[in-house]
């Protein structure tokens, strides 16, 4: 029985968000209410059987006072037995029944499944934004707001059907069994009912208002903890845990001062209900007592009426809490639309076909990009780079050497012009199937927090374990890795790296990557300083292995390192998003241009001033040679 109302919804459906959220709050909250509609349907019925049977209690206990004074006891069972009897059945079986079928709903079917389902959607919804979205903002602060925001939904749904229904129920049942011993005796609670509504209307706003607030500092909060903790190597190198204490202090300082106001705007709202449900019970009592002593109403309808106060007294400070914790929700939801509602800045034309690379040509075509910028990164940029060919970017800091491979791997969108991969715009195929024919080496290499094994196997999960070691021994990662034993006793392949790789060296996270591409083993490869963080030794022994992974591939390499590079068919030098000089590396250091004075300052001052440029590029191409 559980596992049937566990499985009514599909907690990880298939189909993907093909659009943002809605941005209005009713509309985002019913986007991913409506495939639980039917559960939410049953528990508005549940909710509204179990008020009505808790009212008509309160009615027989008043007929119950009434029959104590009216019937002899010893005709009490006679007469009395059977609505005894059927009070009974009601109160042993249908109503813990009714409670049990709740529960059901409630906790097998939605409590788990709705926020899930919520989280499972947006997490592949944010997936899909591009990388300017992630560095914007706080990674921390994201995922609090998709945590939170789920749950925020699921309450504010349930809360509403749980409050509104139950209260409009329950004291449509109160007003009905007050004014059925005499109308007068239902005027205090209609009474109370507008004075509450009041109330509720003067502080909910507020409280809104301050939830609103607080979901947002709560957010900044978690991602400035969050930040500091990913960092923390940064953190302790600069000797700055005590500025990180300080500047989470700060965000924890708003926090508060939303928690502050929460509270002073609770107090008050509890001062003025417990006024309020004073007020009814003294009400209540003096009309009930005119009315007895005017022979106008019974005992039992006094009795069932205090029973009635007694109930709201304490039923009014759960109605406030949830009430308040409904609008917190709110809160909480509206926050997290502002960042879970936003457009993928990036996105695949409708039936987009995937890539296909017979040859390998690339084409850059009167491509600018600017990063929205007035002044020029790219403008006018065209570079055609032939099928197979091996092309290296080379330039000062910001000349536009990653931009342009961002570009191709569709980080961002060009602003003007278009790129070609074998005559094919990349924005005509999908992103996916783009990026899958490509493979890329970073300098600032992260790592999974997960296995070897997982980061290696992200370049081609379905690759056996054959082509796994092979990949990192050729990316010389083996002695390294068969050494590596994490805190749960895993070893070799099997430990786990730590968050971004942090258990690792940076030169062993790079062999790492260089292995995981390997294994990729895609018809374009684009390396951005993929060896920036090996020591020389390793360097040369990974070369042969790096130029071998070039061979049959069109492939694009950035370096600072003009060594690394040199011996590749062909050089551009960039300067202000411009090519200024092109051509090999010795046609590019007798030209005396730019290349020249680069080439001069790395290695000038280790070579003789006789050396020729057929010397000074012997050990660049040594890896090359050993490839052939």
């Amino acid at each position: 029985m559980f596992s049937k109302f566990e499985r009514m919804v599909d907690a990880f459906p298939a189909p993907e968000l093909n659009a943002p959220p809605p941005k209005t709050l009713a509309k985002f909250i019913w986007f991913f209410a409506r495939p639980f509609w039917p559960l939410f349907l049953a528990m508005a019925v549940i909710t509204a059987l179990i008020s009505t049977i808790e009212v008509s209690l309160f009615g027989f206990l008043g007929h119950l006072v009434d029959w104590f004074g009216d019937t002899p006891p010893d005709r009490f069972l006679a007469e009395r037995g059977w609505q005894l009897a059927l009070m009974g059945v009601v109160i042993m079986i249908v109503l813990p029944g009714i409670q049990f079928i709740d529960g059901l709903v409630s906790f097998q079917a939605l409590f788990g499944n709705f926020p899930m389902r919520f989280r499972f959607l947006m997490h592949r919804w944010l997936l899909g934004h591009s990388l300017s979205f992630f560095q914007d903002e706080f990674a921390g602060r994201v995922s609090q707001k998709l945590m939170q925001t789920a749950l925020a939904v699921r309450e504010t749904v349930g809360k509403s059907i749980d409050v509104f229904l139950y209260v409009a129920v329950y004291f449509t049942g109160v007003v009905i069994l007050a004014a059925s011993s005499d109308w007068k005796l239902a005027l205090p609670f209609v009474g109370w009912l507008i004075l509450y509504a009041v109330m509720l209307r003067w502080f909910i706003p507020r409280l809104d208002k301050v939830a609103e607030s607080q979901a947002d500092a709560r957010a900044e909060m978690t991602g400035r903890i969050v930040d500091a903790y990913a960092n923390v190597q940064t953190v302790k190198l600069f000797a700055h845990t005590r500025r990180e204490a300080d500047y989470a202090r700060q965000s924890m300082g708003g926090f508060l001062t939303t928690v502050y106001g929460q509270g002073r705007l609770i107090t008050l709202f509890v001062f003025c209900l417990q006024s309020l449900n004073s007020l009814l019970l003294f009400t209540v009592g003096a009309a009930g007592i005119g009315l007895w002593v005017n022979g106008l109403v019974t005992v039992g309808a006094i009795a069932a009426s205090v029973g009635l106060v007694l109930r709201i007294h304490g039923m009014s400070q759960w109605i406030m809490w949830e009430v308040s914790a409904l609008f917190e929700n709110i809160g909480t939801i509206r926050d997290g639309m502002a960042t879970l509602s936003i457009p993928h800045a990036i996105t695949d034309r409708p039936q987009a076909p995937p890539l296909a690379v017979p040859k390998g040509e690339i084409r850059f075509e009167k491509v600018s990009f600017h990063y929205g910028k007035d002044g020029g990164v790219l403008s006018d940029f065209g570079l055609t780079i032939r099928p197979g060919e091996k092309v290296g970017l080379i330039g000062r800091s910001g000349a536009g050497k990653s931009t342009i491979l961002n570009l191709l791997m569709r980080f961002h969108d060009v602003e003007s012009g278009r790129i070609l991969i074998d005559g094919t715009d990349i924005r005509d195929v999908g992103q996916e199937s783009l990026r899958a024919r490509i493979g890329m080496v970073t300098q600032d290499t992260s790592l999974l927090h997960r296995s070897i094994r997982d980061n290696v196997l992200y370049g081609r999960p379905d690759a056996g374990e054959a082509a796994l070691e092979a990949a990192v021994r050729r990316a010389e990662a083996a002695d390294f890795v068969a050494e590596l034993r994490d805190r749960d006793g895993r070893t070799g392949l099997d430990a786990e790296v730590g968050e971004r790789g942090v258990k690792l060296s940076g030169g062993q996270r790079q062999r790492i990557a260089i292995a995981r591409v390997m294994l990729k083993d895609a018809p374009i490869l684009l390396l951005d300083e993929a060896t920036s963080a090996l020591d020389s030794e390793v360097e040369a022994a990974i070369a042969e292995n790096l130029y071998r992974l070039m061979e049959g591939k069109t492939v694009i390499a950035v370096a600072h390192r003009l060594s690394t590079i040199a011996a590749l068919d062909r050089l551009i030098v960039l300067d202000k998003g411009a090519i200024v000089e092109t051509g090999s590396h010795a046609e590019l250091v007798a030209q005396g241009g730019l290349y020249a004075k680069l080439w001069s300052r790395q290695v000038g001052g280790f070579l003789a001033a006789g050396d020729s440029d057929e010397a000074q590029n012997g050990t660049a191409a040594a890896g090359m040679r050993a490839a052939e």
